[in-house]
């Protein structure tokens, strides 16, 4: 129960390395295309990686398990990029904040369907006001847009949320360490396509810019990641970790103000109240006695 109890430590390691990540990539971005910047910060964390799993002698993968690392790997990094930075394009910061955050929704839907993952009322509701919180957050300056790029922020949602799952699957077999190994070797192979603009756009950055990139890819892909399949690994459900993704925009936001003086608004301030107060009920009424263990009980 104690390393069960644990989750939300890693859980918050991770989403303060993604908000974090929101920053410096905007200020990456600045000379660095958007693919060229996702190779070499996979690229970055997958060095890291490589010299942990020799530290810890890491052996590869039972080939039974090559798929679904693929998948993951696929899912988490490669596709997920690409649509999330193709949607990116075209849609406002605010509609890329409200489309990503149906990630931890789909998340907790398809826990339910494919596990048999079940939450009590309260915790639903909690989603409900995390998500509400998250409009708030974006919309009040009326800054949300419909086009094209929705589908994509949804094909985005989707992948993550299909990438929760199968970490959820593979942290069955192996820690969470050598998830996180596996899925970025991987992904960061399937991301080498963009490796050539990478190699040009890095003669040419200046020293901060590569900054930028080192931190993205040391704190907000190794260190981050690594902490989300220990999160997933030792959380009760994969919901239970993944409803802490609704804090992402909120952190951002905090972030923006620390490192970069973005002053926040009070759609801001208000928005970030309702999501505090959903993901303080959503962890609670897991707490509770009613609450589904491997779910088993009267929860919905």
């Amino acid at each position: 129960m104690k390393k069960r109890g644990s989750f939300h430590f890693f859980a918050l390691i991770s989403i303060i390395g993604w908000s974090i990540a929101y920053v410096f990539t905007r200020m990456a971005l600045r000379h660095f295309s958007p693919y060229s910047l996702g190779f070499l910060r996979y690229i970055i964390a997958s060095a890291v990686l490589a010299v942990i799993a020799c530290a810890f002698k890491i052996s590869p993968p039972a080939r039974k398990d090559w798929g679904l690392i693929a998948a993951s790997g696929a899912t988490g990094f490669f596709l997920y990029m690409i649509a999330l930075n193709t949607g990116s394009m075209t849609e406002t910061a605010a509609t890329n904040s409200i489309i990503i955050a149906t990630a931890p929704i789909m998340t907790t839907l398809l826990g339910r369907v494919l596990y048999g993952e079940k939450l009590v009322s309260a915790q639903w509701f909690a989603i409900a006001a995390e998500f509400m919180g998250i409009m708030i957050l974006n919309v009040r300056n009326g800054s949300f847009s419909i086009g094209i790029g929705i589908f994509w922020l949804l094909l985005a949602a989707s992948l993550l949320s299909v990438f929760n799952l199968l970490q959820r699957k593979l942290t069955k077999i192996y820690t969470g360490l050598q998830v996180s190994v596996y899925s970025i070797f991987t992904g960061t192979a399937m991301l080498s396509v963009f490796m050539k603009g990478a190699i040009e756009e890095t003669r040419n950055a200046d020293v901060k810019y590569l900054f930028y990139v080192a931190l993205l890819g040391i704190f907000s892909s190794a260190v981050s990641y690594v902490a989300w399949s220990m999160a997933i690994e030792r959380a009760p459900h994969t919901s239970s970790a993944s409803n802490y993704m609704f804090l992402t925009p909120l952190l951002a936001a905090v972030m923006g103000f620390v490192i970069a003086g973005e002053l926040p608004d009070s759609g801001t301030l208000i928005g970030g109240a309702v999501i505090l107060s959903g993901v303080f009920l959503f962890n609670r009424a897991g707490r509770s006695p009613h609450a589904p263990v491997n779910g088993k009980n009267t929860a919905v």
